[in-house]
């Protein structure tokens, strides 16, 4: 777990990185404490007036959270395929987040009982199956009231399945959790 503090070297990160990927000028060199080095997974999101503008992340921990954060946030800045380039008219109007996640687990039950082993606000989700993905950050179902069955059928249809897929034992699921840290809301 980071620490209120590293939350907010976090944020400054993600930021500093955004800047840099938009105006291209220099980034700050910020002194990092050890946690940064360690490989995790994460997530930046951008939103713009409470709106979605940007998600790119590493679900699995692949490289330094330090690197991980710097390539998020330009990533969700300027290659998420949803949306066009984050401008330099709109960047102060971006607020970001940065979420930063367990080691993704596979949820082991029958499909029947998936529902009641997700909590909602705690996990995030994966859906893998018949050669595609989808991953759902924990936040997402809080942010739209979502129940436990409703967060499995949105995440089976972010992978393109149709969204009774986490019925099947063909279909696997996966959890993680993720500690979140926000611009906008504060250090959470």
């Amino acid at each position: 777990m980071l620490t209120a503090e590293e939350g907010t070297l976090a944020i400054r990160l993600a930021r500093s990185a955004l800047e840099h990927a938009v105006f291209k000028k220099q980034a700050l060199k910020l002194k990092l404490t050890p946690i940064f080095n360690a490989k995790r997974g994460v997530f930046v999101t951008l939103t713009r007036a409470g709106e979605l503008r940007g998600c790119i992340g590493l679900p699995y921990p692949v490289m330094p959270l330090g690197e991980a954060i710097e390539y998020a946030a330009k990533a969700a800045a300027l290659e998420d395929p949803r949306f066009p380039p984050v401008s330099k008219e709109e960047l102060y109007r971006i607020d970001l987040e940065v979420t930063v996640l367990t080691v993704p687990v596979p949820l082991l039950c029958e499909p029947a009982d998936r529902p009641a082993n997700i909590t909602v606000g705690k996990h995030g989700l994966i859906v893998r199956g018949m050669g595609t993905s989808g991953l759902l950050l924990p936040q997402v179902a809080t942010e739209y009231g979502w129940d436990s069955t409703t967060f499995l059928d949105h995440t089976c249809s972010k992978a393109g399945l149709p969204g009774k897929c986490w019925t099947s034992k063909n279909v696997e699921l996966m959890t993680f959790e993720g500690q979140i840290f926000s611009e906008k809301k504060g250090t959470v």
